[in-house]
């Protein structure tokens, strides 16, 4: 069976984590705080704190912001749980809308959705493609939109608008007009979950980029106390000699990075665009050369003049099927021992979110996407020999729908 996205793990990984087992020290500490740096300079924003997952720091940002009962937040339709999931943990109302025939979430959706109750926006960079960036910063910036934003925190007020949290869970690498993911709005999220390009097995890296007058450097010191406890020194800081004591100055949370993880971490980003991404790249560029040939294959689209993706999901649909076929289409493949997936169930379908009250009919482009879509294996270790037998199980599968 051909898996679908299995991490990468080799000696020099191996290498790196007994480092640290061995080191003595395995929580958050130096390799932890170096990841952080190198994750800085290299997408090129102004501050990173590395959390325990990506869900983590969507969360620790929302409530930094003062996000609470009786708020709303924008979030694409189009996503996995965990970006409304996190709203509803803070007591506010994830808002749904429509995305792009991209996967990404529309503008226009999220103009028509912004109330005196929006306090936030979670674009979405589905498969590692990014959004439309400047499109939406406008939009927030803009004097109508900003005079709608009712701010009650002091940290609201100094934004003075709808902060744009993006959910970069996918898109680590991806760049947008010449700018890396990272440094393309206010804050940033990527995930190092284990399916992601840059795995720690779980872990997640909160890309502060806020506007002046936010200090981002004054805010990461912040954050490091938020998502420990609310506790004011860290274990690093307490074995100074002398320096035990320490102070509590709010209930937080426990959302930090360890360095076991970090030091995963550290080794893939080291390599990422040498390596991981032009391997990823390559697997994208085969698929798209075979399917190119069939009438019936809608490629996704993951470069264009402005965006360079970061090759994380290889989502393509097919023409004129509902998606009961799709369904077949999947099981047939994986009947020829080929796993794929499905990138994603909108939120309105799931039980929860019905439940309060979301209808996936209010949201066509999506569920068109995902009647029709099927994400492939895309993994460093995908042999150019594995990438011909997908190919072949999803073409005679296709076949066997369209020619039963």
């Amino acid at each position: 069976m051909i898996p679908f996205s299995p991490p990468r793990m080799d000696s020099k990984i191996v290498d790196e984590v007994v480092d640290t087992l061995y080191s003595g020290w395995i929580t958050t500490g130096h390799k932890t705080k170096l990841f952080e740096k190198k994750i800085t300079q290299y997408a090129g924003h102004k501050a990173t704190l590395c959390t325990s997952s990506g869900s983590a720091g969507l969360e620790l940002m929302l409530r930094w912001f003062g996000v609470k009962e009786g708020d709303e937040v924008i979030v694409p339709a189009y996503t996995y749980c965990a970006t409304a999931n996190v709203v509803v943990h803070c007591g506010a109302k994830p808002v749904f809308v429509d995305v792009n025939t991209d996967f990404n979430i529309s503008v226009k959706a999220i103009e028509k959705a912004i109330t005196h109750k929006t306090k936030v926006v979670i674009p979405v960079d589905i498969a590692g493609f990014p959004c439309d960036y400047d499109e939406i910063n406008r939009l927030v910036s803009h004097a109508d939109i900003k005079a709608l934003f009712n701010p009650y925190t002091k940290v609201q007020e100094q934004l003075g608008r709808i902060l744009i949290l993006s959910d970069a869970a996918h898109s680590i690498g991806a760049s947008y007009k010449g700018n890396k993911t990272g440094k393309l709005t206010d804050i940033t999220i990527f995930s190092f979950h284990a399916v992601k390009n840059i795995t720690s097995a779980e872990g997640g890296a909160v890309c502060l980029n806020l506007p002046q007058p936010f200090d981002n450097e004054e805010i990461y010191k912040y954050l490091n106390i938020k998502s420990l406890h609310g506790q004011t020194k860290d274990a690093l800081a307490k074995v100074q000699i002398g320096n035990w004591r320490y102070d509590i100055i709010e209930p937080g949370y426990k959302y930090n990075m360890t360095d076991i993880a970090a030091a995963m971490g550290l080794v893939e980003l080291e390599r990422y665009d040498r390596d991981m991404l032009v391997r990823r790249k390559h697997i994208f560029d085969n698929y798209s050369k075979e399917l190119s040939k069939y009438n019936w294959a809608q490629l996704p689209i993951y470069e264009n003049n402005d965006k360079i993706s970061s090759y994380h999901a290889y989502l393509f649909r097919i023409k004129n099927i509902n998606e009961k076929q799709r369904d077949k289409i999947i099981q047939s493949i994986f009947n020829k021992n080929v796993s794929v997936n499905v990138h994603f169930i909108p939120l309105p379908m799931m039980s929860y979110y019905k439940k309060t009250g979301n209808n996936i009919k209010n949201y066509p482009v999506s569920y068109n996407n995902f009647s029709r879509e099927i994400s492939l294996p895309v993994y460093y270790d995908l042999t150019d020999e594995q990438i011909s037998i997908v190919i072949n199980a999803v073409l005679e599968s296709v076949e066997m729908v369209f020619n039963p």
